[in-house]
């Protein structure tokens, strides 16, 4: 006979069963985020939108925390764009501005 205590068959705890997470979007998120800066305004938005939107998603559990690196990567792509945008519309409108009272001035 053995001095072993233990038994040959280990039992195991049932803890909560796991939920299933959604798969991460951060590839999604960061070329949309990247197109914002480079052409298009629309796609820092979409970019920005779904990056909080999977951020907060990933944070409750219930999508693959495994892309919040490239989720937070396109976001702030997305941010930034939506900043330069906004910056240059700024700046056109004072041109215009600026334009339109040195002609007025002139003529």
């Amino acid at each position: 006979m053995t001095d072993n205590p233990q038994s040959p068959i280990e039992t195991v705890e049932a803890g909560p069963v796991p939920q299933q997470q959604a798969p991460h979007r951060g590839t999604l998120v960061l070329v949309l985020g990247i197109l914002g800066l480079v052409c298009c305004l629309i796609c820092g938005i979409v970019a920005w939108v779904l990056g909080n939107t999977d951020l907060r998603e990933m944070d409750a559990g219930r999508m693959d925390p495994e892309g919040r690196g490239l989720t937070q990567a396109g976001k702030i792509c997305g941010i930034i764009s939506v900043a330069l945008a906004i910056i240059g519309l700024v700046v056109w409108v004072l041109m215009m501005l600026f334009a339109a009272g040195t002609g007025a001035l002139a003529g």
